[in-house]
């Protein structure tokens, strides 16, 4: 058992030597209680420190992959003509049947009966 006294200053340890043991206690197969005991640190305080590095280390690459804010180019054009919209010829006898699923079907008066059921029939089914 080891006992510090309150007259042994606190070390401080540079970024290299924190890296380096976060590191070490990060290999496969290693044990972070053994690998802060060699080198005289908390396991809380190696795990503090292994948190800090995973944070800058996320938080370095969140940034570089977010591109710099920047303006499009925009060039104006003369206002394209709005397209007519094509008018159905008039025909006579067009019916348009409004079915309650919201579906239109038009017909002429040339239409053959047996296919309009047939199609009246499967848009109700639906």
């Amino acid at each position: 058992m080891e006992v510090v006294t309150r007259g042994e200053r606190r070390r401080i340890w540079s970024e290299e030597d924190k890296v380096r043991i976060v590191q070490e206690a990060m290999v496969p197969g290693a044990v972070a209680a053994d690998v802060a005991r060699r080198w005289g640190v908390g396991t809380g305080q190696l795990y503090t420190w292994r948190r800090e590095l995973l944070d800058r280390t996320a938080h370095a690459a969140a940034t570089a992959a977010i591109p710099a804010p920047s303006f499009a180019q925009v060039t104006l054009a003369e206002p394209a003509a709005a397209p007519s919209s094509p008018s159905l010829p008039s025909r006579a006898g067009l019916m348009e049947i409004v079915l309650p699923s919201g579906a239109v079907v038009r017909v002429d008066a040339a239409v053959d009966g047996d296919a309009l059921r047939r199609v009246l029939g499967a848009l109700a089914a639906r």
